[in-house]
C-alpha cells in the first residue's frame, strides 16, 4: 500500500509495518489440507496468541470436556432399552417348580419317595388342575420333579425289608384279643360262684390289655399322636354293652333292675377273635392302595381304583365277622358293633381320627340316652313318660337289640361314607 492510500499520520506506519507487507504469504498454497493443531502447538508466527484458533482446530474436542467424559462413561449403566428386554426374559423364564419346592422345602428334604410328596401336595389341596399351572399334567408327575430336585445331603437308606419275625410279631398281637376272650369264657364256663365273678374280671382286665396291645402294632398301629384318648373310652362302653347292656335295657323296662342281669359274653368273644382277620384285611387293603398310588397318573384315576378295593376289603371283614359271631352266638347288635369299630379303625390309622371319635361317642350317647330315657319316665312329673315311648316300642317289635344295631349301623354307615371319599386320597396313604 504505497501512494496516496498508504497511511500518513505518525507512529501508526513503521518499518516494522513495511516488514511485514513485504513478507511471503503466511499459508503455503498447497493442495494437502490442513491437519487439525494441537493445543500443544505454538500458533503460527504473525497470529496473536488471543486471536481465535482456525475452524479446523475449534472442530477438535476439548481436552477438559474429554477427560470428563471418559470415566462417565466407564461407570454410567446400561441405557433402559437394553435392560428391558432382559428383565422380560427373566420374568417369562421364572421356574415355578422351583418357587414350590421352595415352598415345601422340609416336605421335599424328609420324603423318601414321590409318593409322600405326592400325599403332602394332595393333602394341602393341590388336584391335578392346580398341577397344570406348575407345567405338568397331574400331581404325580409334580411329585416326581420335586423328589428329583430336592437338595439332599446324601441319599437315604432304602428303608429295610420286612423280615418275619417282624410281620409274625403284629401277627402274634392280633391274635392276642382272641386268645384272652377265648380263656376267659372257658373259665365263665366252669366256675360258678364268686370264682366265677372274679375270673370275669381278671378276664376283663386281660381282654383289655390284649385289645391295648394289638393295636399298637401292624395295621391297626396309629401315626404317632393320631388318636383321641376319649376313643378308648368310648369304646369300652360299647364293648361293656355289647356284653350287658340289652339284659340291663331289658329289666329297665320292666321296672328293674332287680339283682343282676343276663349278661352275654358271645358277641364279645367273636369281636375279640375277629380282630386278627380284620388286621389281615386292614394290611391288604394298605398295601394294595399304595402299590395303585404307584400305577395311577393322575388323583382322580387313584380314586377310581382304590374305592372299589375299599369296598371289597370291608365286605371281606364283615364276612369273617359275621362267620365268627355265628360259632360264638350271632347278634346284630354285634354285627353292627364290629363294622362300627372297623371304620372308625380305618378311619384312624389313616389319619381321621376327630371324625372316628365322633361317631363312636355318638353311638355310646344315644345306647346311654336310651337307658336314661326309661328311667327319666318314671319321675313322677307328668308328661315325661312319653319319653321312653320310642324306645319301648322298638323293643317291642324286634327286642333288645334293635337299640345297638339302630345306634352302631348308623354310626357306622356314616363312617363309611365318609371312608369312601376320605381313604380314596392319595394322601390317606403316606408311608408310615
Amino acid at each position: 500500500m504505497r501512494g496516496s492510500a498508504a497511511p500518513t499520520s505518525p507512529g501508526a506506519w513503521d518499518a516494522r509495518s513495511e516488514a511485514l507487507l513485504g513478507a511471503p504469504a503466511l499459508t503455503p498454497l498447497t493442495s494437502e489440507a490442513p491437519g487439525p493443531r494441537t493445543p500443544e502447538d505454538p500458533p503460527p508466527p504473525g497470529i496473536a496468541p488471543t486471536q481465535p484458533p482456525p475452524p479446523s482446530a475449534a472442530a477438535a474436542p476439548a481436552p477438559a470436556p474429554v477427560a470428563l467424559a471418559t470415566p462417565a462413561a466407564t461407570t454410567a449403566p446400561a441405557p433402559p432399552q437394553a435392560s428391558a428386554p432382559a428383565a422380560r426374559v427373566r420374568r417369562g423364564n421364572a421356574d415355578p417348580v422351583k418357587m414350590l419346592m421352595h415352598r415345601h422345602q422340609e416336605l421335599c428334604a424328609r420324603a423318601v419317595d414321590p409318593l409322600e410328596i405326592a400325599a403332602g401336595l394332595e393333602a394341602e389341596g393341590f388336584t391335578d388342575r392346580t398341577a397344570a399351572r406348575f407345567r405338568h399334567r397331574d400331581v404325580f408327575s409334580l411329585a416326581e420333579e420335586l423328589y428329583a430336585r430336592a437338595p439332599r445331603g446324601g441319599e437315604p437308606a432304602p428303608p429295610p425289608a420286612p423280615t418275619a419275625p417282624r410281620r409274625e410279631s403284629w401277627v402274634l398281637a392280633a391274635l392276642t384279643p382272641g386268645a384272652a376272650a377265648a380263656l376267659t369264657g372257658i373259665g365263665l364256663a366252669v366256675t360258678h360262684g364268686p370264682a366265677r365273678l372274679a375270673v370275669g374280671a381278671t378276664g376283663a382286665l386281660l381282654l383289655a390289655g390284649a385289645v391295648l396291645f394289638a393295636v399298637r402294632r401292624g395295621p391297626f398301629r396309629a401315626p404317632d399322636g393320631g388318636t383321641v384318648p376319649a376313643a378308648a373310652l368310648w369304646t369300652l362302653w360299647l364293648l361293656a354293652y355289647a356284653v350287658g347292656g340289652d339284659g340291663l335295657l331289658t329289666q329297665v323296662l320292666s321296672g328293674g333292675p332287680d339283682g343282676p342281669w343276663d349278661l352275654t359274653p358271645g358277641p364279645l368273644l367273636g369281636l375279640a377273635l375277629a380282630v386278627a382277620p380284620t388286621a389281615w384285611c386292614a394290611r391288604l387293603f394298605a398295601d394294595r392302595a399304595r402299590r395303585r398310588i404307584a400305577d395311577s397318573r393322575g388323583l382322580a384315576d387313584f380314586a377310581a381304583a382304590t374305592r372299589p378295593l375299599l369296598l371289597g376289603t370291608v365286605a371281606l371283614q364283615l364276612i369273617a365277622l359275621t362267620g365268627l359271631l355265628g360259632l360264638t352266638g350271632f347278634s346284630s347288635g354285634a354285627l353292627a358293633l364290629g363294622a362300627l369299630l372297623l371304620f372308625a379303625r380305618l378311619l384312624t390309622v389313616h389319619g381321621f381320627p376327630e371324625t372316628a371319635t365322633a361317631a363312636l361317642a355318638a353311638a355310646g350317647a344315644a345306647e346311654a340316652l336310651a337307658l336314661a330315657s326309661v328311667l327319666a319316665a318314671r319321675v313322677p312329673v307328668p308328661g315325661l313318660d312319653v319319653l321312653a315311648t320310642p324306645v319301648r316300642a322298638l323293643v317291642d317289635a324286634y327286642g333288645p337289640a334293635a337299640v345297638p344295631t339302630l345306634v352302631c349301623g348308623a354310626a357306622a354307615l356314616g363312617l363309611l361314607a365318609h371312608a369312601t371319599g376320605a381313604l380314596v386320597r392319595a394322601s390317606a396313604h403316606t408311608t408310615p
